[in-house]
């Protein structure tokens, strides 16, 4: 994650007055226990697996990511000046932590997790990924999966 004191004044100013909107503490929507959900990762880092096409900068689309692959067989093709890759050469969890949701289901924190996982390219417009969240929406509801672990990148 790039700090802000490196990111160009322009990009820090837009940062620093993006509004953020304030939930309060009330859960906005129901369900079971932690305990009882499986969880699926949706990531902004835009992961391909080692051959596949990078993709495209503004890109709207997902791909699915099976909770199987190898951590060496992915790769993050997201681009901006802003995005520190050291930490997610270090630790694939840190962008994708599909470690810490196996640990969690195998400590009875969470119910399972999801056989396939969503990736998408960070920096594009949410008015192009129309058709990605029905794809992501679709196979949640396959699957059956009730919670994602949102990781912006």
């Amino acid at each position: 994650m790039a700090r802000l004191e490196d990111v160009p004044q322009p990009t820090r100013d837009v940062v620093q007055n993006v509004p953020c909107p304030d939930f309060g503490t009330a859960p906005f929507v129901t369900g079971p226990n932690l305990a009882q959900r499986r969880i699926a990762i949706v990531s902004s880092a835009a992961l391909i697996r080692r051959g596949d096409k990078p993709f495209p900068f503004g890109s709207g689309e997902c791909r699915f990511v099976a909770a199987d692959t190898a951590p060496g067989d992915l790769l993050i093709s997201h681009v901006s000046i802003n995005f520190d890759r050291n930490g997610w050469q270090r630790d694939i969890n840190v962008v994708f932590p599909i470690d810490r949701l196996r640990e969690m289901a195998a400590d009875g924190e969470i119910g399972g997790v999801a056989d396939t996982h969503y990736t998408v390219m960070g920096s594009t417009d949410p008015a192009a990924m129309d058709e990605a969240v029905d794809q992501i929406e679709g196979q949640l509801r396959q699957e059956r999966i009730d919670s994602v672990l949102l990781t912006p990148v």
